[in-house]
Parts: C-alpha cells; structure tokens; sequence
C-alpha cells in the first residue's frame, strides 16, 4: 500500500498571513518534569472544523516538523474521519522519578488498565528502573506495564534489563535501543534466550522516513503511532493499515487539542488491541479546555474539545517565546506549502 506524503495529507491551506493572525502561543506548566521540560508550549490553529495543536519539540529542526502542521492543518480544516467506538482505554504514565514519587503521579491517572514507566533516562542507572517498575508492579498488581526507554540503551544492555524487567510481566518494551537494527537485534536475542517481552517501535516509526521499514525488516511486535509526527490521523490510518502490525496509540505531551487527534485514530483504528498512551494531560497542570480530556475509568471519551478563550488568555507565552513559535510556523508553512503562500 502506497502512503501519502505528509505534505498532501490536509487540503487546508489558508494564507499565511491568516494563519499567523489567527494562531495562539500557549505556555502550560507540567505537574513534574517530563522529557526536561517544566512548561509545554504549543501554537494552536483555528479552523472551520474546530482547533489544531502545532507543538513539535523546539529541538526538533523544521524538516522534522512539517508533518505536525500537517496534523494540524487537517485537525483545524478537516476534522476526523468518523470513528468505530466511542471510548478508548488509556495508560497511567509514570516519567523517571524516585520510588518516592510513584505512587502521587499514579493517584492523578486514577483506574487505568496500564501504564507506561519511563526508563533508561540519562544520569540514572538500570537498578533505578527495576525500583520504579517494581514499585508499579507494588501498587497496581493486576495492571498491565510497558517500559519505555526512548532509544536509551545499546542492545547489550537493553537485553540484561529487559531480562531483569520481565519478572514484573511486562506488557511490551518501547524503543529499547535507537535503530531499527538495534531493535531487530534485541528482538531476536530475548527470543532465544525465551524473554517474554514483545518489542514496540516508536522512534523508529515515527522519525524514519520510511514508518514501514521497521515493519518489512521484522524488528518489532508492535507500533507506536502518534498522529503529529505521522502528519495526521488519516495519515497514520493508512500507515497503521500497511504495517500489519498491532498499534498502541500515543499522544506528543499535548494539550486537550493534540490528545483530541489521538482520540480520533485510536477511535478509528479497526482493532484497538492495547490501551493507549493518551492520559498525559494527567502530568500538566493547565490546559486550554474547561474540562480535559482526561481518562475516566481508564479511558476517554470521543468529544469535542472547545477551547476557552479565558484559559489561552492565561496561559499566553511569553513575548519573545510567541514570536519564536510564529517564526517557526512561518518557516515550516513555506516548506510545507513548497515556499509559497497557498490559499
């Protein structure tokens, strides 16, 4: 199956001056750091089928973040295809903290089916994971858990601490090592060494300009898909459809904008066979709608996210920080567009 270019995957194309005009910078502040951050900023697209987020990371270079305009380009001018249920279930997220902390940060997910530790995080060491993961394992003994180390470890070490970790009954391990290869390598080691741990591709997926190679070269169990990155929901449909694979969906730490895209594929996808990485906003202490989009019973709702006027207000960025987000989107516009100013 043939996957369209992240450029054509919206027909939404207002002028660029439009969009700049009408585009809002936000700051949210996080409840604990999270990927080194201690506030979210997103620039948020009004549309005639509702809002769009643009919040890829400010590391990432303007290549990288024109499938995120895309995604919002679409969310703002198309909306979501319609989708075959009405909920989807959701993870808890637990980021790198101290045993300590674990079980506050679970208290603000409430019931979830699983959840998702953060390992492998620079500085910290593989005892420090197996502390958290067991201290998951502690609190929440029937639920499912999957580890995920963002491409952390080499492939030796992510052999000998997934070894270790499967004694907690890991669900999957997310991105153990950083390529494809890697991932393949691990794989196969846990394999013969009879390692019960599936593998799940994310970084690999959603950073390689081929999201099915990972798929073709049998290096995972599953995927990770995450509707900005991929350029849309639509998009990432197709992509989840051609890989053949089961699909976890997850969100980007976005606002109740960004999560609302996430909703729509994982609402959309013909099988939904693992909770979804969706309840983020339970790390963020702010938000740009009234009333999150946060799991209820360990899922959420597919709803309508309309945005309040009051809390862009509050959350505004500042000067310089709204500037540099409108710079940004007028760069990755004139990419995506190919330079011009499309209407």
């Amino acid at each position: 199956m043939a996957i369209p270019d992240s450029s054509s995957a919206s027909g939404f194309r207002p002028d660029l001056s439009v969009l700049l005009a009408e585009a809002r910078v936000v700051s949210v502040p996080m409840r604990v750091k999270f990927r080194g951050i201690l506030h979210r900023e997103a620039l948020l697209i009004p549309g005639p089928a509702g809002w769009g987020e643009f919040s890829p990371f400010p590391e990432y270079d303007d290549a990288e973040a024109v499938p995120w305009l895309a995604a919002a380009l679409e969310a703002a001018g198309e909306g979501y295809p319609e989708p075959v249920r009405s909920s989807v279930p959701v993870n808890g997220t637990v980021p790198a903290v101290g045993v300590d902390q674990v079980e506050g940060v679970l208290a603000r997910f409430g019931a979830v089916p699983a959840v998702k530790v953060k390992v492998a995080e620079r500085g910290q060491s593989v005892a420090q994971d197996l502390a958290r993961v067991a201290e998951v394992r502690r609190l929440l003994p029937n639920a499912g858990i999957r580890v995920d180390a963002n491409g952390g470890w080499d492939v030796p070490t992510a052999v000998a601490a997934l070894e270790a970790l499967a004694e907690a009954g890991l669900e999957y391990a997310e991105q153990p090592v950083p390529d494809i290869a890697g991932l393949r390598a691990v794989r196969q080691e846990l394999a013969r060494r009879g390692i019960p741990v599936l593998i799940a591709a994310d970084e690999s997926v959603r950073k390689e300009t081929d999201p099915l190679r990972v798929a073709r070269e049998d290096a995972a169990d599953l995927i990770v898909v995450k509707v900005a990155p991929l350029g849309g929901v639509r998009r990432a449909l197709e992509i989840v459809a051609a890989a053949g694979l089961p699909a976890v969906v997850s969100s980007a730490l976005d606002t109740s904008v960004g999560i609302r895209a996430g909703v729509a594929l994982a609402a959309s996808l013909p099988e939904l066979p693992y909770a979804c990485g969706l309840g983020t906003l339970s790390l963020m202490a702010g938000d740009v709608i009234e009333e999150s989009l946060l799991p209820d019973g360990g899922a959420l709702a597919v709803r309508n996210v309309p945005v309040s006027a009051e809390l862009l207000q509050r959350y505004t960025a500042a000067p310089e920080r709204r500037q540099w987000w409108l710079d940004r989107l007028a760069r990755v516009y004139g990419e995506l567009t190919g330079g011009g100013m499309s209407v």
